[in-house]
């Protein structure tokens, strides 16, 4: 059987069947014209219209197989070009998807991998504990109810700080860059997560009324993290500083060389020595959005604390679906 492309015109081979047959019925009946014997004419007419029949069944039977490849061929092409769709969108998103070749060969590539693994459990996992908390709040269950829930959810912000320690170790620059994260939310993104000071904002914005003492402890929490986080910024910025100037160094390198990381073995040496700081930063910046949540528990109420663990999980909610949106507009 011929192969046929999912666009091939099946007109011809229909053509070709028929000349085929009508050739060889041609032949069988200048075979019966020759003969001299009605007899045999009798009996060559009908081998002929029986073989005739037999062929168009064939050739039926082969335009159905044919037909029914090429429509297996299609739908598998429109699969695989689904496939590639949602694994495009997918890794769009910052979500890591396996393929069967992927081999991580090194600690980083394994610590990573694992990171965006766990952490995409723990995002499962908190959600389910939101919508739990949702719907406690909405069927003005006890504050004793709601406490145990809150604490349950802020142990488990605890576990993802965890995590992200845990990785950072492995590789600091892929908990920096939030490739875990979807592409929105990488733009919002200040060392790893949310800037804690626009937590505050957020917080005080959805939880009105408060009293003039919480907007008074609200503002001097939201003041002194403003300033830790610019203590931070301004501690990376002297870093990409310090790197930038020891790469352009030459006085590292050999006399010679021609300025690649072998021959400024040394220099490279000093670089790497100083980048390993990124995770003493990491762990800061989440230190800071750990004291931000707790001190956050003592100045609301616990139907506050409760609406306010809401109103981040509906941020993080709006910015993972416009990431969606995003990928998924309109293009000319």
């Amino acid at each position: 059987m011929a192969y046929a492309s999912p666009g091939t015109d099946t007109s011809t081979d229909l053509d070709t069947d028929e000349k085929n047959q009508m050739l060889e019925l041609g032949q069988l009946v200048s075979l019966t014209a020759s003969d001299s014997g009605n007899k045999s004419k009798d009996k060559l007419g009908q081998k002929a219209l029986r073989r005739l029949a037999q062929n168009r069944e064939a050739a039926r039977k082969s335009r159905l197989r044919k037909k029914a490849y090429v429509e297996q061929l299609e739908n598998s092409r429109l699969k695989l070009s689904q496939l590639e769709q949602e694994l495009q969108r997918a890794r769009q998103q910052g979500i890591f998807i396996p393929t069967p070749g992927d081999q991580p060969n090194s600690t980083t590539e394994n610590g990573a991998l694992a990171f965006d693994m766990d952490y995409a459990r723990w995002q499962d996992d908190h959600n389910k504990q939101i919508n739990e908390l949702r719907a406690a709040l909405n069927a003005h269950a006890s504050d004793d109810d709601l406490r145990h829930m809150i604490d349950s959810i802020m142990a488990y912000y605890s576990e993802a700080f965890r995590l992200k320690r845990v990785a950072a170790k492995a590789d600091a620059f892929h908990v920096l860059s939030g490739m875990w994260k979807t592409p929105v939310e990488r733009c919002f993104m200040w060392f790893g997560g949310l800037r804690p000071s626009e937590i505050l904002k957020l917080l005080a914005s959805h939880l009105e009324p408060l009293t003039e003492q919480q907007l008074a402890s609200i503002y001097s929490l939201q003041q002194s993290s403003e300033q830790a986080e610019e203590d931070l910024s301004q501690g990376v910025r002297a870093l990409q500083q310090s790197v930038a100037e020891t790469l352009a160094s030459g006085s590292l390198c050999p006399a010679g060389s021609s300025g690649n990381a072998a021959d400024c073995s040394g220099q490279m040496a000093v670089a790497v020595g100083k980048l390993g700081t990124l995770e003493s930063f990491l762990q800061e910046a989440d230190d800071l959005r750990r004291r931000i949540l707790e001190q956050m528990q003592h100045i609301l109420t616990t139907r506050q604390s409760a609406r306010a663990l809401l109103a981040i999980s509906d941020y993080l909610s709006r910015l993972r679906a416009l990431s969606s949106l995003w990928i998924a507009r309109p293009r000319e």
